[in-house]
Parts: structure tokens; sequence; C-alpha cells
């Protein structure tokens, strides 16, 4: 049943707090994954000091690197970023917050705190960071290799009996 589903019931919950978290972004002109990639460029440029390759920010937040070379784009656009050469590698670019990006990520991290804080206020706050740090850090279909997947089989779809008693289970 979908409501003893684990996989299921954090399906839900993540996307009532994208949805959370993507209204609050509205105000700021900025998309939630365009919220995660300036703030993490903002936490690696004033936090560690560090000017991360368009790569690092992908592996650092998890987003493909194809769809964070476009985000970077558009936040370069509105002025929020700069990305520049890289000085011993020619194909990499250095993302830089700039003074706009900065103010503006620390005013939508102040916000996107206000929300995770009501969101999940419910749970017990230890438990709930222990468990997911322990599911963002899980190898899930991963080789090590960033980006390869194992070559999973396709499942048989079930048929008479076993579909009906599958079908039943879903609202």
């Amino acid at each position: 049943m979908p409501a003893q589903s684990p996989g299921f019931l954090l399906w839900q919950a993540t996307l009532r707090w994208q949805r959370e978290v993507g209204d609050a972004l509205q105000p700021y002109e900025l998309t939630h994954a365009q919220f995660v990639l300036l703030s993490a460029a903002w936490w690696l440029n004033e936090g560690w000091g560090e000017k991360p390759v368009q790569r690092r920010l992908a592996e650092y937040t998890g987003l493909d690197p194809m769809m964070t070379s476009q985000i970077l784009r558009a936040l370069e656009a509105r002025g929020l970023i700069e990305r520049k050469p890289h000085p011993t590698d020619s194909r990499a670019r250095l993302i830089d917050v700039t003074a706009l990006g900065s103010a503006l990520a620390q005013q939508a991290i102040a916000i996107v705190e206000v929300v995770d804080k009501k969101f999940f206020a419910a749970g017990d706050q230890e438990h709930l960071l222990a468990t997911l740090g322990a599911l963002s850090r899980f190898p899930l279909g991963r080789t090590g290799t960033a980006g390869a997947k194992k070559k999973q089989p396709k499942p048989a779809r079930p048929e008479g009996a076993a579909r009906q008693q599958a079908l039943r289970l879903w609202p």
C-alpha cells in the first residue's frame, strides 16, 4: 500500500516541500534549482574561500552537469554570478558570486530556512537530520563513477491475479 511505502511517502513529502520552497522563492524570481546553485556557490565562496568550477558545483549540489551549466548561464545573465576562466584549464569556468548575488543568496537562504523550520517542525530534528543525512549519502544505483548507473533489468509486468492485486494497492 502506498501509505506504507517509504519511497512513496518520501516522494510525496519531497513534492510538498519543493512546492513550499518554490512558492517562497517566487518573490526573488528564483527557481529551486537556481537557489540551490546560487546558495551553494555563495557558501563555497564565502564560507570556504573557494571559487568552484562548474563541475565541482554540480557534484556538490548533486545536479546534472549540463543542467548546472544552463542554470549558471541564467544566473550570470541576471548579474548574480560571474563565470571566469580558470587559470590553468581553458575548458573550466570558476564561479564567483557577485555582490548582488550574495545579497540575494543570503535573503533567499533566510526565507528557505523559515520554510524548512515550519515544514520539518513536526519531526524529531536530531533523528530527522540523521535520517536525511544517511539517505543523501546512500549510493543507490551508483557504481562509484559520477553519473554512471548500473543497468537494471526491466521488471516483469504483473499479469492476471497478481496485476489485479497490484492495482488494488494503489488509490
